[in-house]
């Protein structure tokens, strides 16, 4: 551990990536169905992935933890071969792409943005490895690269076809190509509250692209049948408790002491870099910790464990390099409880047909994203972070509308839209934590 312990940075996270990417592989092969494992991760890679797709049902316990193992090996080794450097961004874009693997992106999906992105790079004579956060982010619109794949512009799965291909890699190809600037640009609309800030021109080019080849044409493709009922409690929780409470272990062993891991939770301000900042073990122990954390929540609030509900556990933890930890989340999960319970009682009041209870599927991923905005809660306060929650629970259902369920970053960018209406208020009225302190002083 000693070693580990005085690897650079880089070198650290993309051991850590290699290593992530090792268990998941190695958890599909003591999976209850892992007989079936190679024909379900057929069915993962060959049919319709709209969100929310429950690879859980459509593949298998053992097709869907290999899909995510293969695709984070792809990510790992593009590090190494493109002697990428990995930083907190990358932490965030790692692990937010192997969260999605279990619900709309696959081995197969990744490939025509990414190209899209090399080729940007050589336009730009940019080195290969610098682009490759940009790489991962371009993931974020995999299922549309898989509906083009096999059913476009047909309503009905056809399979991998010719046209389809053709097609699969025009609009793959733009959209990796145009990413990196929008990448860039994106931190303007949001001032940096939003931690899935790739979320924006992702989403934007979702909305344009569902309008091009659908809306306009006037092609109304079928939605996507998944039960989400397929669901493993005990399979989610064993893997969870089992990965993180290894990298307490290790982070115990790399010498990190709690007061060590209470200089991030008790940093004044937003910690933007943790592993950065405050060194590789305090991340690994918030990786582990603020795991167990989301983990815990799911299970309190009754969440289905389905293949969904344990990608965004996933999705919710990329942030952990990024400055999301206990102590600036829970007001955000206090924010979406407040407004589950409220609304759901307006709507009993009204004589509504409520169905945004706090565990339903769309308001768990909803959480999972609404956690973006814990720089909100880290400057302004726990009860800022509350209403940017409630606010971000009442709009995420209905973004899907304009892309169509082709964006996997929806919750991010519903966090952006928040921060839109909310931060110039915030910034007109209300004072932040700092200024509240010098006041009392």
């Amino acid at each position: 551990m000693k070693k580990i312990k005085v690897l650079p940075e880089s070198d650290f996270l993309k051991l850590f990536f290699a290593l992530l990417s090792v268990v998941f592989v190695a958890a599909a092969c003591f999976m209850p169905d892992r007989d079936t494992m190679l024909s379900g991760l057929w069915q993962i890679w060959s049919q319709p992935g709209k969100i929310t797709t429950n690879d859980f049902a459509l593949g298998g316990f053992a097709a869907t933890f290999l899909n995510m193992g293969l695709v984070g090996a792809c990510f790992t080794v593009l590090f190494y071969v493109l002697k990428a450097t990995a930083n907190n961004v990358s932490t965030l874009a790692f692990l937010l792409t192997l969260g999605f693997s279990s619900w709309g992106i696959t081995v197969v999906n990744i490939w025509p943005t990414i190209a899209g992105v090399i080729v940007y790079s050589l336009v730009r004579k940019e080195k290969l490895g610098a682009n490759i956060n940009a790489m991962m982010f371009s993931t974020g619109i995999a299922p549309l690269i898989t509906d083009l794949l096999v059913r476009y512009p047909n309503a009905e799965v056809v399979g991998f076809n010719l046209p389809g291909l053709l097609v699969a890699l025009l609009v793959g190809f733009l959209i990796g190509f145009a990413l990196p600037a929008g990448l860039g640009h994106a931190p303007n609309v949001h001032k940096g509250f939003d931690l899935y800030s790739a979320a924006v021109p992702v989403c934007f080019f979702a909305f344009f692209l569902n309008a091009t080849l659908y809306k306009t044409l006037g092609i109304d493709l079928p939605a996507v049948s998944s039960d989400l009922g397929v669901a493993s409690q005990s399979i989610v929780n064993i893997f969870c408790i089992l990965v993180f409470g290894a990298c307490v272990a290790c982070a115990l062993a790399m010498g990190c002491k709690w007061k060590d891991y209470m200089q991030l939770l008790r940093a004044e301000g937003h910690v933007a870099n943790v592993s950065g900042k405050l060194g590789t073990p305090v991340l690994l122990m918030n990786v582990g910790i603020y795991g167990l954390f989301i983990l815990a929540y799911y299970n309190l609030i009754g969440a289905s464990f389905n293949a969904v509900t344990f990608g965004i556990i996933f999705c919710m933890l990329c942030t952990c390099n990024s400055g999301s930890h206990p102590g600036n989340v829970w007001p955000i999960m206090l924010g979406y409880v407040v407004a589950s319970t409220v609304f759901g009682w307006l709507s009993a009041l009204a004589g509504g047909n409520f169905s945004l209870a706090v565990n339903a599927q769309a308001i768990a991923i909803g959480l999972c994203f609404a956690n973006g905005l814990s720089p909100i809660v880290s400057k302004y306060g726990w009860f800022w972070g509350m209403v940017s929650a409630i606010m971000h629970y009442l709009l995420v259902t209905s973004v899907p509308n304009m892309h169509g369920g082709y964006c996997l970053y929806n919750g991010g960018f519903t966090a952006a839209v928040i921060c839109v209406l909310l931060v110039p208020e915030l910034e007109r009225f209300v004072k932040t934590k700092e200024e509240k302190k010098a006041l009392k002083q």
